[in-house]
């Protein structure tokens, strides 16, 4: 399948999130790959993750949740959850508005503080989000409530040297919905151990292929509505 790269800005309130949307009309769904490091749409490990689910026919929206400005200036906006969270909201809102894209079921996969805030937006977006992908992070920096209001799937993907391990697992337990998790051996919090990142994203490849409902046919015209 050959996808067409666009780099876009997306706007969320008073600023523009940098994104690169990967697509071709007969894609499987709809991933949103949201990181907090800043305009590395090449070679971030966010963009291999990407990639990889590229390669099994999804399209992806690689996101950036913080702006170049901010990450110069202010380098604690990225724990900042609620706000992650509402850029998050004003993306979804964005991609309701793309016609190539509705009815593409979604996904939305995070990592480090943006699994907090991937929560956060995941527990108001019922409808507009089929499932959560978390490769680790913060999921403790979304609070009790947004964990146990999650309505879609949720698989959390953790390290076992993950020195942070232990206070996923106790956020993970607050989560009601349906829900996986799997350790991955010799792993800390960033994956970056040989083979851990492959590992990971062929993981997440195989879950959202089997938890993402298939694409909406568009609507058809009514049957009196005259021909174009």
């Amino acid at each position: 399948m050959k996808l067409r790269h666009t780099e876009l800005s997306i706007p969320a309130g008073p600023i523009w999130l940098r994104a690169n949307l990967a697509h071709a009309p007969d894609v499987r769904a709809l991933v949103i790959v949201a990181q907090t490091a800043v305009g590395q749409h090449e070679s971030s490990r966010e963009a291999y993750f990407a990639a990889a689910l590229q390669a099994q026919g999804f399209a992806t929206l690689l996101l950036d949740l913080i702006t170049r400005h901010e990450d110069e200036r202010d380098p604690d906006v990225r724990f900042n959850t609620p706000l992650l969270a509402t850029r998050i909201d004003a993306v979804l809102d964005w991609l309701d508005h793309q016609p190539p894209l509705i009815g593409l079921s979604r996904g939305l996969c995070a990592n480090g503080t943006g699994s907090g805030a991937a929560v956060r937006a995941a527990s108001r977006a019922e409808g507009r989000l089929h499932a959560l992908f978390c490769r680790g992070g913060r999921l403790d920096l979304a609070g009790a409530g947004p964990l146990a209001t999650l309505t879609q799937p949720v698989f959390v993907v953790a390290g076992r040297d993950d020195p942070g391990r232990d206070m996923i697992a106790r956020a993970y337990a607050l989560i009601r919905t349906e829900k996986k998790w799997q350790d991955i051996g010799h792993a800390g919090a960033l994956f970056v151990e040989p083979g851990t990142l492959e590992t990971v994203s062929k993981l997440a490849a195989q879950w959202l292929d089997a938890t993402l409902p298939p694409p909406t046919p568009a609507s058809a015209p009514p049957e009196d509505a005259p021909a174009t």
